[in-house]
């Protein structure tokens, strides 16, 4: 969930059971909450003890309680998130957020309006955005920059490793301050940020089968290079509505609902592989890192991993990386020296009953 993507899921997407959270603590004593750590958003926000109740989601999820908290400070301030769907509203407070690498006092939103069935029925009950402050919906200084101004950690850094297929309670990693070199393989290849805002980079073009061989399926994709997005918030891979129709009649895909496709699951083991080029590195997905199964009717049903979403200017037109893209490539976000890293990740194996060889 960001600001790009409404909360509206199509029913596809939700069943993916893409959503990757954690818990945080809010208050003194603590107050649990899950939340999606978000790198393609800035803002720290759960359900506040006034959410509306004739918003769904405001019965089904812990309520940050600040008469509880001795260390709760009021703030007031309005604070709202424009979505496809609608607004999320509240208002900030300031408390002490702790997680598991420690505490750190700072200013987040309490929400009161939750619009929309996908917050009903979420497993995470907030979000915690980790991009810079520049994308910042409120005043509020996000929750990584206090750490760095607190001094918590040598390294201002955070790392990911995503699972894409995992038992339960492990779905992968977050570490603030380092980097866990255990769980990639190969060294990091680094790319620097273009914009500080969300975590742009510039991608230098994406192919379709192997660049330069015979019978390349080959769409002009991202010509001259385009703007992309590194977002642990966002499930799939989307792209301009043109670029990801390109892609799909390449792949063989049809156009389902909420600008997602759909794919033949028998041709799975024979689709090619899609390759994004980013500072000059290769860095590329197989159909079992891109295509997904879903139940729908007790049949399966194989969904793309790339969604077509138009993000206006002045923030788009561009390219979202999502957990798709993220699941196969260990991340890492260095503050410091603004730049990204990606190097392939270990990984579980998907299970045998998947369609084709292992497509997920």
């Amino acid at each position: 969930i960001n600001p790009f993507v409404s909360p509206q899921d199509p029913p596809a997407e939700a069943a993916l059971g893409a959503q990757y959270y954690g818990t945080i603590s809010l208050g003194t004593p603590p107050q649990d909450f899950r939340v999606i750590f978000d790198t393609g958003s800035a803002d720290l926000w759960v359900p506040s003890a006034r959410c509306c109740l004739l918003y769904l989601a405001c019965w089904l999820h812990p309520h940050y309680q600040p008469l509880l908290s001795c260390t709760h400070r009021a703030n007031g301030t309005a604070f709202a998130i424009s979505y496809g769907s609608g607004s999320l509203r509240g208002f900030l407070s300031t408390d002490t957020l702790t997680v598991r690498w420690g505490g750190v006092s700072g200013t987040f939103a309490e929400a009161v309006a939750l619009p929309g069935l996908t917050f009903a029925v979420a497993r995470f009950d907030g979000v915690l955005g980790l991009a810079y402050p520049g994308a910042a919906a409120g005043p509020a200084r996000p929750v990584f920059d206090n750490m760095m101004e607190q001094g918590l950690f040598r390294n201002n850094v955070f790392s990911f490793h995503l699972r894409r297929y995992w038992a339960e309670g492990d779905g992968g990693e977050l570490l603030l301050g380092g980097i866990d070199e255990g769980q990639f393989e190969g060294p990091l290849h680094y790319i620097p940020v273009s914009r500080k805002s969300y975590w742009q980079v510039h991608m230098d073009r994406l192919s379709v089968g192997a660049p330069g061989a015979a019978g390349c399926r080959d769409p002009p994709l991202c010509a001259g290079g385009c703007a992309a997005i590194v977002d642990t918030g966002t499930s799939l891979i989307t792209g301009p509505a043109a670029d990801v129709a390109a892609l799909h009649r390449a792949l063989g895909g049809a156009r389902a609902l909420g600008g997602q496709y759909v794919l033949d699951c028998d041709k799975v083991p024979s689709l090619p592989n899609v390759t994004f080029v980013l500072a000059g590195k290769e860095f590329t997905l197989s159909p079992q890192h891109y295509v997904l199964q879903v139940s729908q009717w007790g049949s399966p049903t194989c969904v793309s991993g790339f969604m077509a979403l138009d993000v206006p200017p002045p923030s788009g037109p561009l390219w979202i990386l999502g957990d798709v893209f993220l699941a196969r490539y260990y991340s890492v976000f260095d503050r410091d020296r603004d730049r990204v890293g990606l190097t392939p990740g270990t990984t579980l194996g998907p299970p045998s009953d998947h369609p084709g060889s292992s497509s997920g």
